[in-house]
This record gives structure tokens, C-alpha cells and sequence, in this order.
């Protein structure tokens, strides 16, 4: 059924919308299996080879030096995951606002995900000291997941009325929690099957070939969405002239001059961007924390976010049905309190010991995939009709492990303390800020301000 604002001229399918959930199947293997998990360690290894702490743990400073700036073994990854995001603000709102002008969307999806794929698969060549090239092939990958966020969260509002993107925009995330956490089993098994005791080199390797497992998993299953989800041409697609990509360009200029229009969705979207760097920089590092702070054995770490990812599935579900009954900002608003209490826990943590580690994964998992969910569906009541695209590109720039003030924050807050401990906690910032900013925000007014039909619960 089309809606005020949305024009869906065929209303889309069960087909359709399955083949629309497949994508965060096919991507969350990246954001769960690389970022999460395998590649924070994996590159602090390579980093720590780098500044010749391997060889002389005792004469070694702890630095390297990438193109004669300082940084600290322990936060190169960090800043890594920050740069990234620094530059996605200059290419995700262009291919938001190609992907409005352009008659085909897939395409570009299938451009943006394949970069991605390969540059996830290139990991492969990343052995002994090369920590430059593993960082060059990160900000590639990372750069191009989030392009292809852009588009395929582009998709959602053509895919169900007001009253359904939460539920539709909770079984995506649900479907990417499950996909991730399928293709993490099979990592584990191989951790727990191939490591040798005393052998570090195998467990670099295993790491290695683990992202390179999610390379190829990301570009097989985007095959599905390439197939089962139909193009929904917009007003704006109607409107290019010449190149795409130049009117892209020329559009997001217009957009960024036209959103002062909406102050309220700004106002939404500087929340969102503020509460959700705190979410992704918690899983971002959570891998980073338990390997080089708590001391923890990569199977125990891969086994946590196993524990998270499967019940982020159930939790994404659970959220979306609260949200159904006292509407999503007082949902997301809830789960913001639990981060809170997660990150308070995260600096409590005793070295060491696994069972606190996973009781607190186990938290994180049900709060985190509905906080998320949630967000990216109340945001497309906020967007005018035919920019969807232009206006996720902003949106994506702190979304699917994506992040760049808390990373950064907490890189320097490493880098004086030498904590990571010190750095966990330092992100109740976040959390604070950004809850009570969205508290703030007059959301029915703001939906109909951009000409769209408020849901009756919010």
C-alpha cells in the first residue's frame, strides 16, 4: 500500500523483502567476523610486529611510525576505524544521492559490496610486519560496506508502510545477527580445531583466513538481493540528467542546503550519531578490550560474540515487538539505559576470567540489535520522499561498525593512560548525550513535517 511520501507504485512481496534481509545476512559476516572479532586483534598483532615487540619485548617502545607520525601499537586500530569514518563523510552522502538520481539501484549495491568483498579477501597478502597494508585494505573494505549500507538502506522505506518498518527493519537485523553468527560458528570451529599451544603464528594465520572467510561469504549471499529485490524508481531518479554521478554531486549540495529545512531530523540524526558511535565503538573494541586488557583466549572471545550474535537475533525480535506496544524511541531510549549499565560492567570486568565476559556479552546481545533496528526504521519516517538515499548517506556515517568520535576517543584515551579499562567507561558520554537528546525530539511533528504520515505509536 503506498504511503504519503514514499511512492511504491507495486507493493513489495514476501520474495522481495526476503531477498532485502539476505543482504544483512551477506554483510554482517564483515562487521561481525572482521570487525568485531578477528581483525582488531589480528591487526594489533601485526602492528606490535611492526615496532619489533615481538622480537624484543623489552627494547621495544610499543610504536611505529606510518608516514613519521607516532602512534601506539594498541591504537592503531582504533584510529584505523576513525579515519575510515572521517572519510566516509565525504563519499557515503554522494552515493546516497547517486543512488536517488540513478534509474538502478542494484547495480550500485552490487558495485559497493563486491569492492568490499575483495578488498576483505585481499587480507590474505596482510603477513609478518605489512600493518600499512592490512590498514589501506581496511579503509577500502570499510568504506565500501558502508556505500553499500547506503543503498540497501535505501530500499526500506519502498519495502512497507509507516506501520511495519520496525518489524521489517528488525528481521533485517535480526536475519544479519543469524548470518554472522553462522559464519563466526564455523570460525570458532576452526580456532578450536587447527590452534596449536605455544604456536602464535598459527593462531595469526587462522585469524588471517578467517576474514578472508567473510570476503567470500559477503559476495556470495549479495547475490541473493541482486536477484529478488526490484528497482523502485523515485521522483529524483526521473530527474537525472547526464551523468549520474556528476548530478549526484550537484544534488548533494542542494540536499545539504535543503535539510536545514528539517531542523527536526537533524536534531534526530545528531542523536542518532552521537548514542550509536557509543554502540559501535563498543563492538568495534570489544575484541581488542578482551584480548589485550582481560587476557582472554581468542576461543573464549569468538565463543562471546557467538552468545551475542544468536541472541542479538532473538533480541532484535523481542525489541521490535516492545516497540509495537510503547512505540521505538521509548524502546531505543530503554536500551540506551542497559548500554549504560553495559559499559559500567565492561570496566568491572576481573582479567582473566571468561564466565563475566560472556554474562556480559550476553546482555549486550539483547539490547543491542533492537537499539539499532529501531533507529534505522524511525529515521525513514523522517526522510522527504526520493532522498532516501541522500539522507542514509548521512545516517550510514555512524551505522554497521562505523564509527569515528569514539574510536578516536578512545584511542587518546589509551594513548594517556595506557587503559583500555579507562577507555571503555569513557563512553557513557555517548550514551548520556545522545538518550537525552532524543528524549527531546518532537517526533510526530517531525514526520509531518517532511510530509510524511506519522505511525500511530512512536
Amino acid at each position: 500500500m503506498a504511503v504519503t511520501g514514499t511512492p511504491t507504485p507495486v507493493p513489495a512481496g514476501r520474495r522481495e523483502r526476503t531477498g532485502w534481509y539476505f543482504y544483512d545476512w551477506a554483510m554482517s559476516a564483515f562487521s561481525t567476523t572482521v570487525i568485531t572479532v578477528f581483525l582488531g586483534p589480528f591487526l594489533t598483532t601485526v602492528t606490535e610486529l611492526a615496532a619489533g615487540c615481538a622480537i624484543d619485548a623489552d627494547d621495544c617502545d610499543g610504536v611505529v611510525r606510518p608516514f613519521g607520525i607516532t602512534v601506539a601499537a594498541g591504537s592503531y586500530f582504533a584510529y584505523l576505524v576513525s579515519l575510515s569514518v572521517l572519510l566516509t563523510v565525504f563519499v557515503l552522502p554522494v552515493m546516497g544521492a547517486v543512488a536517488d538520481r540513478a534509474p538502478r539501484k542494484k547495480p550500485l549495491l552490487a558495485g559497493a559490496a563486491f569492492i568490499g568483498a575483495a578488498a576483505t579477501v585481499s587480507m590474505v597478502f596482510v603477513t609478518g610486519d605489512r600493518y600499512l597494508l592490512g590498514g589501506f585494505l581496511f579503509l577500502i573494505a570499510n568504506i565500501a560496506f558502508g556505500a553499500a549500507v547506503v543503498v540497501y538502506n535505501s530500499f526500506l522505506p519502498q519495502l512497507a508502510g509507516p506501520d511495519e518498518r520496525d518489524k521489517i527493519s528488525s528481521r533485517g537485523w535480526a536475519a544479519g545477527y543469524l548470518g554472522g553468527g553462522v559464519l563466526l560458528l564455523l570460525n570458532l570451529i576452526a580456532v578450536m580445531s587447527l590452534s596449536e599451544e605455544g604456536n602464535p603464528q598459527r593462531t595469526l594465520d587462522i585469524a588471517r583466513w578467517s576474514i578472508v572467510s567473510a570476503g567470500l561469504w559477503w559476495a556470495a549471499f549479495t547475490t541473493v538481493p541482486l536477484l529478488w529485490l526490484r528497482e523502485h524508481p523515485s521522483v529524483e531518479s526521473g530527474k537525472a540528467r547526464g551523468n549520474v554521478l556528476t548530478d549526484g554531486f550537484k544534488q548533494l549540495g542542494h540536499t545539504i542546503k535543503g535539510m536545514r529545512a528539517y531542523p527536526l531530523t537533524l536534531f534526530f540524526l545528531g542523536a542518532y550519531l552521537i548514542y550509536n558511535d557509543g554502540i559501535q565503538t563498543v563492538i568495534a573494541l570489544a575484541s581488542q578490550f578482551g584480548t589485550e586488557e582481560l587476557k582472554l583466549e581468542q576461543s573464549t572471545l569468538i565463543l562471546t560474540i557467538l552468545i551475542v550474535q544468536f541472541l542479538a537475533f532473538g533480541g532484535a525480535l523481542l525489541l521490535g515487538a516492545l516497540a509495537n506496544k510503547i512505540g521505538a524511541r521509548k524502546t531505543i531510549l530503554l536500551s540506551l539505559a542497559l548500554w549504560l549499565g553495559v559499559v559500567t560492567a565492561a570496566y568491572w570486568l576481573p582479567e582473566g576470567e571468561p564466565l563475566p565476559f560472556m554474562l556480559l556479552g550476553a546482555g549486550i546481545g539483547l539490547v543491542m540489535g533492537g537499539s539499532q533496528a529501531l533507529s534505522r526504521s524511525l529515521f525513514s519516517q523522517l526522510i522527504p520522499a526520493g532522498k532516501e538515499g541522500e539522507y542514509y548517506g548521512f545516517y550510514e556515517i555512524s551505522d554497521k561498525g562505523t564509527s569515528w568520535l569514539g574510536p578516536l576517543f578512545f584511542g587518546l584515551i589509551f594513548q594517556v593512560t595506557n587503559s583500555y579499562r579507562t577507555g571503555i567507561i569513557s563512553l557513557m558520554v555517548f550514551f548520556l548525550v545522545g538518550g537525552v537528546l532524543l528524549a527531546f525530539v518532537p517526533l510526530r511533528r517531525a514526520i509531518q513535517a517532511v510530509g510524511n504520515t506519522p505511525p500511530k505509536l512512536i
